[in-house]
């Protein structure tokens, strides 16, 4: 039980460390003008002009790092400075959200998945946290909540696995179309490719931490049987 502890310890350092590490990068990168003068938005909206992509809204959103694509109503959602931004940084985020709208239009397999687990997942996460502690505990009477919980919590795993391919084809996609289309120099192109990649290790470290506590529950539910 201590490795188990210990290593969702480390991950969520590692997490912690990780988070840090892609808000520096953004933070210094978003210093470095665009040659091509492009805004966030301008990128955008070439992108998916590009793509042949033209009934995908794209709308500036509150906060920082709150940058996402909704496939349900179709918008690309800049965060504010992102949007207005004309920074190797703006150019990465908006080109990988894009990457998103891609995917949706061209029906990519794995964001799909993922889309359909969405609704399924959104009412697992209200009360799965609360059938988890159920069934600790009553380990003593029966295991039969526990192994509820940890079904449930493996759907979340899985989820987060299957985030994965589809965050890190976002970004090649959006890395290749900055490359082919030449909005970004050989050095911009560079630094909006570490940006992604910090980006993407948020969720590898994600979905890392959700598998080590995955196994902490199942090691719980194997004693008790």
């Amino acid at each position: 039980m201590s490795s188990s502890y210990l290593l969702i310890i480390v991950l969520m350092a590692a997490s912690w460390a990780i988070q840090w590490r892609l808000r520096s990068k953004f933070k210094q990168y978003a210093q470095v003008g665009l040659s091509s003068g492009l805004s966030g938005a301008e990128i955008a909206t070439k992108m998916l002009a590009d793509h042949g992509i033209y009934d995908v809204r794209i709308i500036s959103t509150a906060g920082q790092l709150t940058d996402h694509y909704n496939p349900t109503d179709k918008t690309v959602n800049l965060s504010e400075g992102v949007y207005a931004e004309r920074s190797a940084a703006a150019a990465a985020i908006a080109a990988h959200e894009c990457g998103h709208a891609v995917q949706h239009a061209t029906a990519y397999s794995m964001l799909q998945f993922r889309s359909a687990l969405v609704p399924t997942l959104s009412a697992v996460s209200r009360f799965m946290p609360w059938i988890l502690m159920a069934g600790i505990l009553m380990l003593r009477t029966s295991i039969i909540p526990l192994g509820v919980g940890i079904g449930l919590f493996a759907l979340t795993t899985l989820f987060s696995f299957i985030t994965l391919p589809v965050e890190f084809d976002a970004s090649r996609r959006a890395l290749a179309w900055m490359d082919r289309r030449g909005v970004v120099t050989v050095q911009e192109h560079a630094m909006a490719k570490d940006a992604l990649w910090w980006a993407a290790m948020t969720y590898v470290v994600a979905a890392l931490a959700s598998l080590a506590t995955l196994l902490y529950y199942v090691g719980i539910f194997l004693r008790r049987r």
